[in-house]
């Protein structure tokens, strides 16, 4: 029988902290490339299509690690 490990709570804090700036900095990264994107090719929709792919990758990890921690939790 494999005792469970006790985790330190500096560790869930880090990994739940880490959760808190996932998703803005997503939006902010994929706004910032659609943005440089659009000055250089000159176009005006570009900042929109990577603002929304920023998005739904920000939640894409977020769940990702959503539900790793819920397994690692044994929920």
């Amino acid at each position: 029988m494999a005792q469970k490990r006790e985790e330190n709570v500096w560790e869930v804090v880090g990994r739940y902290s880490s959760l808190a700036f996932l998703l803005p900095a997503a939006t902010f990264a994929g706004y910032a490339a659609g943005y440089l994107l659009d000055r250089w090719l000159g176009t005006h929709f570009l900042k929109i299509v990577c603002l929304i792919l920023g998005i739904v990758g920000g939640f894409v990890q977020f769940f990702r690690q959503a539900l790793k921690d819920s397994d690692r939790d044994g929920g």
